[in-house]
């Protein structure tokens, strides 16, 4: 309905009286007396009472039909607002089923429930329907003045309804029209804060370095002498139980030929133990430590090599082409499965650098390409150049790419998109520190679903040595 005013309602009942009723209450014959509104008016100075609008009431006799009635209102745009359904009709749909059946198609529709008795109490049939705020109960016999409260009371809030959603649609609306005005605002200041972050997180990146590499170099000594002693007593009990475990094998020997009462009491204690248990766990549990303990190894590795300790590397003018191959031959069983290598050099003059830094760049940025792989094989691409006083090395792979909010942070010290226990997060960090401690510059862009590309530039020429 194009207006507001509804007085359409819909009557299910399976008892052709009921129907009767409703008409003689909600649709009377008698008409209005104008004649005796206006002599009221005219004695007691009251003015005249306007005329109430009538009510539309169309009847159904069971569930089925007064869904298909419904339906068609709702094709016609000439809904229902108001429903009176008859809980107990024996030929059909009971006034539950219709209920749900009606609201499926307009969950707007006000509903009366009329009953004397019922299959369900109220609160059951609350919790079944779940529409607090639609429903009302109407117990028979009802009282005329009633249903014509509740008939009038149920029109208004369907109108009332009605005309709130229709102040909500224009809302949204409005919020529509002002966000596309801010939209292309909103993309231009979010380009400008990108870039300004972009140099403003170059800057952080460097005190972040500077900061943990104090930390690390600190960190990594000390956790070196407890590994230490734990790596050796996990040794030394490694090996006291391997010289146990024939001493428990012959307990067990000498147990079955003992018999009788003194062999089930060895056997008693043997399941109590749980033994048997005990002597295939307790090699895996040491097995597990060892190589828990090797991982800690290797991350106190990762932290001496990230803060620049115990290394007595020289600077000295290296061929990066001949670096570059070698650390590729370093990492073929790390592509051999996982992707074609695609070699695209040009000519590069030696470049004054500490080498084995180098190659643990390009190493890196290697195996993240070959790591960033999916089930099927992919292809990795090394290109170089020269470009003024700079070369320049590129690693670019077709694997899954790198998402914009994870783009911000790859360079973040013990950041790591990968699964735990398969890498510390000091990859890509230790690798963009070294190639600021040469001067030079790691860029990175990505795109989900295509691949990723990482940029090194390093100078060909070291103005001064970074300390």
């Amino acid at each position: 309905m194009s207006e507001l005013s509804n007085r359409r309602i819909l009557l299910i009942d399976d008892m052709p009286s009921i129907h009767e009723d409703f008409r003689k209450i909600l649709m009377p014959a008698t008409p209005q007396s104008v004649e005796l509104d206006e002599m009221e008016a005219a004695l007691f100075g009251a003015q005249a009472r306007p005329e109430r609008p009538l009510f539309e009431l169309d009847s159904a006799y069971g569930g089925e039909e007064g869904l298909g009635k419904l339906i068609q209102a709702l094709q016609e745009q000439r809904p229902y607002a108001l429903a009176f359904v008859d809980m107990r009709m024996p030929d059909g749909w009971d006034g539950a089923k219709t209920i749900e059946h009606l609201w499926q198609h307009d969950p707007q529709l006000q509903v009366v429930v009329c009953t004397a008795y019922s299959d369900y109490s109220w609160d059951e049939l609350l919790d079944r329907l779940q529409a607090h705020d639609r429903l009302l109960i109407l117990k028979k016999p009802f009282d005329n003045i009633e249903v014509q409260q509740m008939a009038n009371t149920l029109l208004t809030k369907w109108q009332m309804t009605e005309r709130a959603s229709l102040q909500m649609h224009h809302l949204e609306h409005l919020v529509d029209q002002r966000t596309a005005q801010f939209k292309q605002a909103s993309e231009d200041l979010q380009r400008e804060i990108d870039e300004r972050k972009q140099l403003e997180g170059q800057l952080v990146q460097s005190e972040k370095l500077a900061s943990l590499g104090q930390l690390a170099a600190g960190v990594a000594h000390e956790i070196n002498n407890p590994i230490g002693f734990i790596s050796s007593n996990l040794g030394t009990l490694d090996g006291y139980f391997n010289q146990l475990r024939p001493l428990f094998d012959a307990y067990h020997s000498i147990g079955q030929t003992l018999g009788g009462e003194s062999a089930a009491r060895l056997q008693q204690q043997r399941e109590a133990a749980e033994l048997d248990f005990l002597l295939e766990d307790i090699p895996l549990l040491i097995r597990e430590s060892k190589e828990g303990i090797g991982r800690v190894g290797q991350i106190v590795k990762d932290l001496k090599d990230f803060s620049r300790v115990d290394t007595q590397q020289q600077w000295q003018w290296a061929n990066l082409q001949q670096g570059i191959e070698s650390t590729l031959n370093i990492v073929a069983s790390e592509l051999k499965y996982k992707a074609d290598l695609v070699k695209d050099y040009q000519p590069l003059p030696d470049i004054e650098c500490l080498p084995s830094q180098i190659n643990q760049v390009i190493m890196n940025l290697v195996v993240n390409a070959a790591q960033a792989m999916g089930p099927e094989r992919g292809t990795i691409t090394l290109r170089t150049g020269v470009e003024g006083d700079n070369v320049w090395i590129e690693v670019a792979d077709t694997g899954s790419g790198i998402p914009a909010d994870t783009l911000q942070k790859i360079f973040d010290p013990f950041f790591t998109t990968k699964p735990v226990g398969q890498g510390t997060g000091l990859g890509l960090s230790l690798s963009y520190g070294i190639v600021k401690k040469h001067g030079g510059d790691i860029q990175v862009r990505s795109e989900l679903g295509v691949g990723t590309t990482f940029r090194v530039e390093l100078p060909i020429r070291q103005n001064r040595l970074a300390v």
